[in-house]
């Protein structure tokens, strides 16, 4: 049965502002660190994950009600995993507004595959949702960089470009995976586990480790798994038992605004008038794809 537009429009609300500290508590553990490496990104990759397996390990003695979705829950952990290899990486080169806006590019990335990979066909409306969204974001991103934020602009814009393509996928398959059979919990459980034992060894790979940092680093490592990870993607993932992906995604665009929004308040990146033009254009696509998408 599903449940009242309200409460899927309330669940959606407190994952957006969950998730819209991810960006902030990654920003705060690289100054706290003081390390802008490789290594360093997939330790907050990994903690963030291994955190969040953790806290949900007890679930495991319940065995799972069905194991016909576990190989699309294992699927989208690994597409989960590439997805912040990639995005938090990002953000030790570009700037919290351009990384959000591209990583938040998922709509046109699950319309696209979920079109070819599952025959959904969108309709005109949330296509042009969807074309006008991604045109504010890329407002956001491109005015953002323009501005001269962070170290390596073009590669931490591409690096969040290959987020949100590896997320549209773990958004995809974990639908698929919920659908057959697979609670929320059960779904995460295998999902957020799958990632954290793919990312666990990686900084070990480039010279990194989980020893030696101050300790308020894990401290956001921990917030990390608490808020983002647990309450936000949580919220998502049940919001996709019950409305399109591509309409959870685009919720997902309200993001950029409120991570830049708390970048401003916390760390003084103001942005500039495209990088606001561009907001503003983004809700008006988030609001015509809503429209599109009510069948």
């Amino acid at each position: 049965m599903r449940p009242p537009g309200w409460k899927i429009a309330a669940v959606l609300l407190v994952g957006i502002l969950a998730i819209s500290f991810g960006s902030i508590l990654v920003r705060l553990a690289l100054r706290a660190s003081g390390d802008q490496s490789l290594a360093f990104s997939l330790v907050m990759s990994a903690g963030r994950m291994g955190l969040a397996a953790l806290l949900l390990a007890p679930g495991w003695r319940r065995g799972l009600g069905s194991r016909a979705g576990l190989p699309w829950a294992v699927g989208a952990g690994v597409f989960l995993a590439l997805h912040f290899a990639f995005w938090i990486t990002s953000l030790s080169y570009t700037s919290v507004a351009a990384s959000t806006a591209l990583v938040t590019t998922n709509p046109v990335w699950v319309t696209l595959f979920g079109w070819l990979l599952f025959k959904e066909k969108p309709s005109g409306t949330t296509l042009l949702g969807v074309a006008v969204a991604l045109l504010g974001g890329l407002l956001i991103g491109l005015g953002d960089a323009e501005e001269g934020g962070g170290t390596n602009p073009l590669l931490g814009d591409l690096l969040a470009v290959f987020g949100a393509v590896a997320a549209s996928f773990y958004f995809l398959l974990g639908r698929e995976a919920q659908r057959r059979g697979l609670s929320t919990l059960e779904y995460v459980r295998v999902a957020y586990t799958t990632a954290a034992l793919l990312l666990l060894p990686l900084p070990y790979l480039f010279g990194g480790g989980y020893g030696g940092y101050p300790l308020e680093v894990y401290a956001y490592l921990l917030l990390m798994a608490l808020l983002p990870q647990l309450v936000g993607h949580t919220s998502f993932n049940w919001a996709t038992r019950h409305i399109p992906p591509v309409l959870v995604t685009l919720a997902i665009l309200f993001e950029p605004v409120g991570a830049s929004l708390l970048a401003y308040l916390l760390f003084g990146e103001l942005p500039g008038s495209q990088v606001l033009l561009g907001a503003l254009i983004l809700l008006l696509g988030v609001g015509l794809a809503v429209v599109g998408g009510r069948r």
